[in-house]
Formats: structure tokens, C-alpha cells, sequence
């Protein structure tokens, strides 16, 4: 189950970024994909905040045994979210208005 989680949260991270790439366009972008490039994000993040809190203490991940506390199983699901809003920010404020100048 382990390896399950770990490559599920790889693949939605990858598809992620996928989306998100061929989500502009021409000088347009296409919202659903847009939209589900951040709903892959949000499940690649909440898999890791499951992996954190299932295997943390367990001694299988260094990386996840930082992670003993619920606070900072927290930390996972808020720095999804600011990555979220973060790269939705660049996208309206940065990318769509220098693809509209094209």
C-alpha cells in the first residue's frame, strides 16, 4: 500500500503539471483542463498528507518521519493550498495578460 500511495501521488503531481502546461491555449486558456490541473495538485497533496499520517514514525521514510506531529501533517495540506493559489495568481496576473499582448 505504500508503493501504491507513493506512485498514485506521483502520477496525480506529473499529470498536474501536464495539465497545467496544456492548459493555455493560444492566448486563451481552457478552464476545464485548467481546473483539473489543480484538482490533480490537491490530490497529489492530500495523498501525501495520507502517506504522512499513516506511515510517519514508522521508520519506511526518513522524509515522512518528519513529519510526528499533526501540525506539520497540517503544514502538507497549506502548503498545497498556497501552491495552489500561488500558481493561480502567476497564471492570471502574469501569464494570461502577456499572452493576450500576442
Amino acid at each position: 500500500m505504500f508503493y501504491l500511495i507513493i506512485f498514485s501521488a506521483a502520477v496525480f503531481f506529473i499529470a498536474h503539471v501536464t495539465l497545467l502546461f496544456t492548459s493555455f491555449k493560444g492566448a486563451q486558456l481552457a478552464g476545464k483542463r485548467y481546473f483539473y490541473s489543480h484538482l490533480t495538485l490537491w490530490l497529489a497533496g492530500i495523498l501525501v498528507f495520507i502517506l504522512a499520517s499513516t506511515y510517519s514514525g514508522s521508520g519506511r521514510s526518513g522524509f515522512l518521519d518528519y513529519f510526528d506531529t499533526s501540525v506539520k501533517r497540517g503544514m502538507i495540506l497549506l502548503f498545497t493550498a498556497a501552491l495552489s493559489f500561488v500558481a493561480h495568481n502567476i497564471v492570471q496576473f502574469a501569464v494570461l495578460p502577456l499572452l493576450k499582448r500576442k
